[in-house]
């Protein structure tokens, strides 16, 4: 499938991009409405006056857009905020630095090798300007993707949007890293690996030792995502995942959103929660985002992070839907148990109903 790539430079390429934006982010995904032109049917930001806005075309439509601002150019304060920017700038020339967002797909083509072109195109041009690192975000159920894409978490806190929800930071390089490891900023970064944990950021045995311990406490729960799993089948499941340290206060699932990950509570207590009223309280072994996984719904609550030392263990749809392929009787396993924490949910619900 072949896409014409393009900057868009002429008034008429960044108002096809404004309106495009509407479309996916107001219209679609329920987003940015405070912010929106809804008379003119417009998506557009401050940034946008001063940032390089990319486009892909397929078959004369537009598919797809990204925006790129360089430090040169000058970062927004909820950019500097957002990207905790204020260390790297303290410490290299903002000439090195970029901040890549407003990265989307029209909803056939998610999935396609269209972002990934796109991306590239935007880098190419990043490159040209000696740009050495590229700040960015993404929701959980896009972190593989954004990993084997090349970013890494740096972050010592994840991104609460009041528009997205729960966002991680990334941070991709251009050139070899190391170049920039004697910077204290990049140092740390590069060191401190964000609060999120994957297996394609270190060995696997290591990994596994971040968690083996907290699953084996699980195991003895009656009602365990993993029950009745060898210990060969814990470690394929393991190694698809991935680990998100939470603060308290994080709002981990915005309502309404549109992402379909699962997740595992692996320590701490979160707090699920409709139009602000107490629903549920979940801890170790714990499900939830599995309705909109199972059901293919926009999601149902809010689901906030209650206590300090919450890990969650995030498996996303095309992870999921892979295992299904890949591995069928291991995701009948998973599927299954999923199906018996739900039954003893229900029967809770139940039981306090009639009290």
């Amino acid at each position: 499938m072949g896409f014409e790539l393009f900057r868009a430079e002429s008034d008429h390429d960044r108002e096809e991009i404004f309106r495009f934006r509407y479309s996916v982010y107001v219209e679609e995904l329920g987003r940015y409405r405070g912010n929106a032109d809804h008379e003119g049917r417009r998506l557009v930001e401050p940034e946008d006056g001063h940032s390089a806005i990319y486009g892909a075309r397929h078959n004369g439509r537009l598919v797809a857009t990204a925006r790129l601002t360089f430090g040169t150019d000058g970062f927004s304060p909820r950019q500097i905020e957002q990207y905790s920017l204020r260390p790297f700038l303290a410490d290299l020339p903002v000439e090195l630095l970029s901040v890549g967002e407003r990265l989307m797909v029209v909803p056939e083509l998610r999935g396609s090798t269209v972002t990934a072109e796109l991306r590239a195109f935007e880098r190419e041009d990043a490159r040209a300007r000696g740009i050495r690192l590229i700040f960015g975000c993404c929701e959980p159920h896009l972190l593989t993707m954004n990993l084997s894409a090349g970013g890494r978490p740096y972050a010592e806190h994840n991104i609460n949007s009041e528009e997205v929800g729960y966002m991680i930071p990334l941070v991709w390089f251009e050139g070899d890293p190391e170049d920039l490891a004697a910077v204290p900023s990049v140092q740390q970064a590069l060191g401190r690996g964000g609060a999120v944990h994957a297996a394609s950021l270190m060995p696997p045995e290591t990994y596994w030792a971040q968690v083996e311990a907290t699953l084996e406490a699980l195991d003895r729960e009656e009602l365990y995502a993993f029950s009745g799993f060898e210990q060969a089948e814990v470690l394929d499941c393991i190694s698809r995942s991935t680990i998100i340290e939470c603060a308290s206060g994080d709002r981990v699932v915005k309502e309404g959103g549109s992402s379909r990950n699962l997740f595992l509570v692996l320590s701490g207590i979160l707090l699920v929660r409709h139009e602000g009223r107490l629903l549920n309280v979940l801890g170790p072994g714990d499900v939830f985002g599995e309705m909109a996984f199972l059901l293919g719904l926009p999601r149902q609550t809010d689901v906030y992070a209650a206590t300090p030392d919450v890990k969650i263990m995030s498996l996303s749809e095309g992870t999921l839907r892979k295992l299904m392929d890949e591995a069928p009787p291991l995701a009948a396993k998973l599927l299954f148990n999923i199906a018996r924490m739900l039954c003893g949910r229900l029967i809770k619900a139940n039981r306090a109903a009639d009290i």
